[in-house]
């Protein structure tokens, strides 16, 4: 049997060409990525296993999701969840279309195959024919302190010069980078302050 992976490639390139055709790239990227963490949840998944729940009624149950808590809430965890995967602040002014048509057919289609479980690896090949199509890359940062507003642009508008592409800043925040550096000058100083006591 096929892995995963290789079941969910015509379905990301269909997503793609379509939603690429028509306008709507970041709408259905938006829709896969918070439909692939609800369907990588534990409790969720074993509700699509139930035969009972026919296909209809889990496609349903996903777009339903999506459009109260994404496009209709104010607040919510996947309108934060979508905001650090643009590597953008949260902004509750930031509003959000409902599900297509077209897309709400997708998810059915996805359903009455039982290939919901895809979602996922849908999402990911979906993201590298955007970066292929759109020339886009992820940049992962890692820092001490949450990056400012102004740092955020200028090391966006850097990368984005130097690769030639447009670029996404994905944050992270280690506070262990700070304890190492001022383990390191201590380190330093007291080798320093040793050959200096030696020396003398």
């Amino acid at each position: 049997m096929a892995d995963l992976s290789t079941l969910a490639r015509p379905y990301a390139k269909a997503a793609f060409d379509y939603a690429n055709e028509n306008g709507a790239v970041n709408e259905w990227e938006n829709f896969l990525l918070v439909a692939s963490t609800v369907v990588n949840d534990k409790s969720f998944s074993t509700w699509l296993d139930n035969p009972a729940v026919s296909a209809e009624h889990k496609s349903a149950a996903l777009v339903d999701l999506y459009d109260t808590q994404v496009a209709s809430a104010n607040d919510s965890a996947f309108k934060q969840l979508l905001s650090e995967a643009q590597g953008t602040s949260l902004d509750s002014n930031v509003s959000y279309p409902k599900v297509s048509v077209a897309l709400s057919n997708f998810v059915k289609q996805l359903s009455e195959q039982e290939r919901l479980a895809l979602l996922p690896e849908v999402y990911e090949h979906y993201r590298r024919h955007k970066a292929i199509s759109l020339k886009q890359l992820d940049a992962y940062v890692t820092s001490a302190y949450p990056l400012t507003d102004e740092q955020r642009q200028t090391l966006q508008t850097r990368l984005a010069a130097s690769l030639n592409a447009s670029v996404v800043i994905h944050e992270s925040v280690d506070p262990s980078l700070l304890q190492a550096l001022q383990s390191k000058s201590v380190t330093k100083s007291l080798m320093i302050r040793c050959a200096a006591s030696y020396n003398s």
